[in-house]
């Protein structure tokens, strides 16, 4: 009887794994893995961590007698078991933040600059400067100030007709949403650049300058969150 190249295949494929010693060393003449023992759940996906503190306190889902939350980054929280007799981890829960996507340390333009400032950064001093700054800059009238490459000038409406000369404002504590709605928004330093591209008028960024400080202050400030809102509930620990 002809078999074909992939039935062919597939009957050696079912040869059993053989084990040979090399150097004195065990190795096997294909892959093998090993069956676990216990079964594991796919975790439930979640964005936000209301609906992870609900979840929990309803009990719904049972694994073992204690269990980690654990704030993996400023935009993921997992909920994972204690080590089961595989020596593995289950993960229940996995809850992803809904955050509104911003580049940092990309240019774009006024309009766009400007709107992003509004949806994607909570109000404050700063933010509202450059909301101001940036819509009353004229058109071809970014000019270097100072050769330390951070210092700048450019020309701005005062008033109906009349405009001056004025400092960029650097650097800035701004505010955008990077983690969770439920915990308050951390502040940082960036570091405001506006250039001037023939054609394509005035263009603005903000770059990040503090190193990602702000993603342990936000990471603290989840872990307290659930802290507080799992108090009565000894079974859970919360990490960071």
């Amino acid at each position: 009887m002809d078999l074909t190249r992939d039935a062919l295949q597939y009957i050696v494929g079912l040869n059993k794994a053989e084990a040979v010693e090399i150097n004195g060393e065990a190795y096997t003449d294909r892959s093998v893995f090993r069956v676990d023992r216990e079964l594991r759940a796919k975790p439930v996906e979640m964005s936000t961590l209301t609906s992870l503190l609900d979840y929990l306190k309803a009990d719904i889902d049972k694994s073992t007698d204690k269990m980690l939350v654990q704030v993996f980054s400023p935009t993921s929280v997992r909920v994972i078991s204690m080590l089961d007799t595989d020596r593995k981890r289950e993960c229940l829960v996995d809850v992803s933040a809904s955050v509104p996507d911003f580049e940092y340390g990309r240019y774009m333009d006024q309009e766009s600059f400007i709107i992003s400032l509004q949806a994607k950064f909570l109000p404050g001093e700063d933010r509202d400067l450059l909301l101001k700054f940036s819509g009353t800059v004229k058109d071809e009238s970014i000019a270097e100030y100072g050769d330390n490459g951070v210092t700048q000038k450019a020309t701005i409406k005062t008033g109906i007709s009349t405009v001056g000369d004025a400092i960029v404002p650097n650097p800035v504590a701004l505010r955008p949403f990077r983690t969770f709605v439920e915990v308050e928004q951390p502040e940082s330093r960036f570091v405001f650049r506006m250039r001037q591209r023939d054609g394509r008028g005035v263009e603005c960024a903000v770059f990040e300058a503090d190193g990602g400080a702000w993603k342990n202050k936000a990471m603290e400030r989840v872990k307290e969150y659930l802290k507080e809102g799992l108090k009565d509930f000894p079974q859970y620990t919360v990490i960071s």
